[in-house]
C-alpha cells in the first residue's frame, strides 16, 4: 500500500503516516483508493476524493453535516459559516443549529456586538471535527448547521425583541436547540420567553459580570442590563434553579446582588472563583439545576479583559478560559434546551481573539448537549 505514496507529494506522505498512526484501516483504505487515482490525476484529485469519501463514511449511518477538514480543504477558502458548517434557511430537520443576533441597540457602554456572529464565524473557521478534551464527537451525534441571522431591525429594539420571539418560536417548534451567536444581551430576554412558550419555566446557568437584573435604565425597562429581570417578572425562570456564576464589578448598591438572591438566585461573586477549579461548583450546579429544562447564557464579558478585550462593558479580575471551559464542559448530562454566547464586540479587538475564544465556547456547548457521543 505504502508504495503508492512515492506518487503523490510529501505533503501527502505525512497526511497517510498521520492517518497510519492515528485513523482507523477503513479510513486509511479510502485513502488509498485516493491515492491511486492521484498518480494520474494529481495531488489536488487526492484531496478532494478523500475528502467526499470520509464524509460519505460519515454519512453511512445517518447523514450527518461534516465540516470539510482543514487537512484537504483550506480554512480560508469558502463563505463564513460556524464551523464551516453548512448553511440552511431553516431549522427544519436539524438537531441543532448555529443562529446569529446581530444587535447592540441595548447597549449601555462601548458598541459593536452587533458585529459579533460576523467575527464569530470567521474564527470559527480554526475548529476542527472533535473535542480533544473530552472526546465529544458532535457531527456523529447531531445534525447540525449554520441557519443564518434574525433579521433585526437596528432603529427600534423592541421590534428586535418582537423578531427575535418569532424567529425562536419557529426553530423550537421543529424540536431544534438553538446555539445562539449575539449581540448584546438584550437577546436572552426574547429568546427565553420562546423558550418558556415550549418548555414551562426553566433553569438558568447566567455567567457573566454583571447580573442583568435592573429594573429601568435612562428610564427604558429593555435593554442589556435588564433581560433577567424581565425574566422573572415573566415567570420564564424557575428561580430555585438559576445560578449567576462571576458577578464583579463595581455597584449602584454596596449589594448589587441582593435582588438575586431575594429571588432564590444562587449568586457565585469573581471573589468565590479565584484561584481554584470550578469543577467542584459545577457538581453543584448540577445537582441544583436536577433533570428540568435548562438553558445556558454566556456573556464573554465573564471572562477577564486580559482574555477577551472585545466587549462593551469590561470588569477587572474577571474568569480565565479554562474556568469557561470547566462551567460549560460541567453543563454535560444536563437538559439543555439551548445556549447562547453574547457580547462580543470586534472593534475593540483586533487580534480576534475574543471572537476566537466566543467560537470555541459555543463548540463546547454543542459538545455538551444531549445525545452527544464520546469516544
Amino acid at each position: 500500500m505504502f508504495a503508492l505514496l512515492k506518487q503523490v507529494s510529501k505533503r501527502h506522505v505525512r497526511v497517510f503516516e498521520t492517518l497510519r498512526l492515528k485513523r482507523s484501516i477503513s479510513e486509511i483504505s479510502i485513502l488509498t483508493r485516493a491515492a491511486r487515482q492521484s498518480a494520474v490525476c494529481g495531488a489536488e484529485r487526492l484531496a478532494n476524493t478523500a475528502s467526499r469519501d470520509l464524509k460519505r463514511r460519515f454519512s453511512e449511518k445517518k447523514p450527518y453535516n461534516v465540516p470539510p477538514s482543514a487537512e484537504f480543504v483550506a480554512r480560508v477558502s469558502g463563505i463564513a459559516t460556524m464551523g464551516k458548517l453548512p448553511f440552511q434557511d431553516s431549522a427544519e430537520g436539524l438537531d441543532a443549529a448555529f443562529v446569529g443576533v446581530p444587535i447592540d441597540t441595548g447597549t449601555s457602554n462601548r458598541p459593536g456586538a452587533r458585529f459579533g456572529p460576523r467575527q464569530i464565524r470567521a474564527e470559527s473557521a480554526m475548529l476542527r471535527a472533535y473535542n480533544g478534551g473530552t472526546r465529544a464527537a458532535p457531527y456523529e451525534s447531531l445534525m447540525v448547521a449554520d441557519i443564518g441571522d434574525v433579521n433585526v431591525n437596528v432603529y427600534d429594539l423592541k421590534d428586535t425583541c418582537k423578531r427575535i420571539r418569532e424567529a425562536y418560536r419557529k426553530i423550537l417548534a421543529t424540536g431544534c436547540i438553538p446555539l445562539t451567536m449575539g449581540g448584546d444581551h438584550t437577546i436572552a430576554y426574547p429568546i427565553l420567553q420562546a423558550v418558556a412558550e415550549k418548555h414551562g419555566p426553566v433553569g438558568l446557568i447566567h455567567v457573566d459580570a454583571h447580573a442583568d437584573t435592573s429594573d429601568v435604565v435612562l428610564g427604558e425597562k429593555i435593554g442589556h442590563g435588564t433581560p433577567f429581570r424581565r425574566c422573572v417578572e415573566e415567570g420564564l425562570l424557575d428561580c430555585k434553579r438559576v445560578v449567576q456564576i462571576g458577578l464583579r464589578g463595581t455597584g449602584y448598591s454596596p449589594d448589587a446582588y441582593q435582588w438575586s438572591r431575594e429571588q432564590g438566585f444562587r449568586v457565585v461573586q469573581v471573589e468565590e472563583c479565584w484561584y481554584k477549579s470550578l469543577s467542584p461548583l459545577m457538581v453543584e450546579v448540577r445537582k441544583q439545576m436536577g433533570e428540568g429544562p435548562v438553558y445556558l447564557s454566556f456573556d464573554i464579558d465573564a471572562l477577564d479583559p486580559a482574555f477577551a478585550p472585545g466587549t462593551g462593558t469590561p470588569e477587572i479580575a474577571g474568569l480565565t478560559p479554562i474556568q469557561g471551559l470547566e462551567i460549560i464542559r460541567g453543563c454535560r448530562g444536563l437538559n439543555l434546551i439551548g445556549c447562547d454566547l453574547v457580547e462580543v464586540s470586534p472593534p475593540y479587538d483586533t487580534t480576534g481573539n475574543t471572537a476566537l475564544t466566543a467560537a470555541n465556547l459555543l463548540f463546547e456547548m454543542m459538545c455538551v448537549l444531549p445525545k452527544i457521543k464520546y469516544y
